[in-house]
């Protein structure tokens, strides 16, 4: 953002900011203290053990100058392309505001700014609200990491802000920003843009994470590219196997594929460690199939997916359609299993597979596990069930009662290995291939289960039960 000075109409805010900052205007920006504070139920022993106690949150609408403040740090000065004076007053009344919701808009701001002072100066003004020294190296992610944890409301206006700084930095994305039933505040950029191509494109987006479309295939003897201990993900529908290298999802990080007579969106997410299969063509009469798409936009280190044709956003771990048009309607995809194991071991168990092209990796080789984030989550998700480790992989299941379960794999797989039957509340693993994959445990009917890095199984479902009970 420039930093050029414009003129705004806030003359009104230069004199009320002025004197709240010298002292002089009494109440002015203390809306903490005029306004009742929140109740909220008692956070968990291990949130405040890690982050410490939350700073007390108002209630009710803003005091007048700090309402005037958040529209020009959030909104006039998104609009103007600019921070300039006026700006710099206005952090200074949200700064004395006492009101720890305004730093969900400092953090959303400061994952954009590029200047080092003005980043340094954002950090200082959370660090004032919430009480705490949240400054220095990667001050967005501590903050954020922090607001998520104490789940602190979100501010009055808040979406109508977040939209204007986010289309401000990264256009594309005005049917995104939408209301629904979708926790805006977990959501920050994850660094690329939006692939808003239509279904079949076949020039690659710029600067974006570009899908794949009816991908090409080969059998397995002509994937001589595979090594025999490359990971793969197995898809098995009515007799018809396929194999998805995950050097290609990394890449791709989203295919829509038809399998077995059944249309696909299949989403990878190497920040959670989670390949997901969903049923595309499993929606009501008269919906057109979803085509998924990468927003470039993350929920607690998870990727958000979208419908390029009608723009509705879905929750990627849960499978439903939060905002737009799906959602009016309620369209809930259902899953597919997906077995998670190396080439040779499916190859061998699946002889008649087919596997997606070497050239759909577009030249690309990565490592997640030996790269970026081998050593832990590298956006914000907050607080994490302490009961594993936060990147344990799991296999994580909903039995048919809904009820979501998860198996810690090392542990699991050892002991199907030996003969040891695993069955909890109706659901029962099975080896496939050298993964795993949960079954009904009266029907033998498969349940779409997946494997799932612990922190993301655990958040997108709380109340998870944990095999062994």
């Amino acid at each position: 953002m420039s930093a050029k000075v414009q003129n705004s109409p806030i003359a009104a805010l230069c004199v009320a900011a002025s004197l709240a900052l010298a002292g002089l205007a009494g109440t002015a920006g203390t809306a903490g203290q005029a306004l009742a504070q929140s109740a909220s139920d008692p956070l968990p022993a291990y949130v405040i053990e890690q982050f410490g106690e939350p700073p007390a949150v108002p209630t009710g609408d803003y005091a007048p100058d700090v309402f005037l403040a958040a529209e020009a740090a959030f909104f006039e000065s998104m609009i103007l392309q600019s921070w300039g004076p006026d700006q710099e007053i206005a952090v200074g009344v949200i700064e004395q505001s006492g009101d720890p919701r305004l730093v969900w808009l400092l953090t959303d701001l400061l994952r954009f700014v590029g200047d080092v002072n003005l980043e340094d100066r954002i950090a200082r003004a959370a660090s004032t609200l919430l009480g705490k020294d949240v400054t220095g190296r990667d001050a967005w992610g501590t903050i954020t990491d922090h607001m998520i944890a104490w789940d602190i409301p979100e501010p009055p206006g808040y979406l109508r802000y977040k939209r204007q700084i986010f289309m401000t930095f990264i256009p594309g994305w005005d049917q995104i920003f939408v209301e629904g039933d979708i926790d805006w505040r977990h959501v920050s950029w994850g660094g690329v843009l939006i692939d808003n191509r239509p279904f079949g494109a076949e020039q690659l987006c710029r600067n974006c994470i570009p899908a794949a479309d009816n991908p090409a295939v080969s059998s397995a003897e002509q994937a001589t590219w595979l090594r025999d201990d490359d990971i793969i993900f197995g898809i098995t529908l009515n007799g018809e196997s396929r194999a998805y290298p995950r050097q290609i999802m990394e890449v791709r990080e989203m295919v829509n594929d038809t399998l077995g007579g059944r249309d696909l969106g299949i989403p990878y997410c190497t920040l959670c460690g989670a390949m997901q299969a969903y049923f595309t063509d499993d929606v009501p009469e008269g919906v057109e199939r979803p085509v998924l798409r990468t927003s470039g936009l993350l929920s607690r280190s998870n990727k958000v997916m979208f419908d390029v044709n009608s723009y509705s956003v879905f929750d990627t771990f849960l499978g439903h359609a939060v905002t737009g048009p799906l959602a009016e309607i309620g369209v809930q995809l259902n899953q597919a299993p997906v077995v998670t194991t190396t080439w040779g071991q499916w190859k061998a168990a699946h002889p008649d597979t087919t596997v997606l092209i070497e050239e759909l990796a577009l030249g690309r080789n990565f490592d997640f596990r030996a790269g970026r984030d081998a050593q832990g989550p590298i956006f914000p998700v907050g607080d994490v069930d302490p009961r594993l480790g936060v990147q344990e992989d799991v296999i994580g299941v909903l039995n048919a009662d809904g009820q979501a379960i998860a198996f810690p794999r090392g542990r699991a797989f050892l002991a199907l290995d030996r003969g040891e039957p695993i069955e909890v509340e109706g659901v029962r693993l099975v080896l496939d291939a050298g993964g795993i994959r949960a079954v009904d445990a009266a029907s033998g009917q498969d349940l779409g289960s997946h494997q799932a890095f612990w922190f993301a199984w655990s958040q997108f479902h709380p109340n998870t039960l944990l095999w062994p009970l």
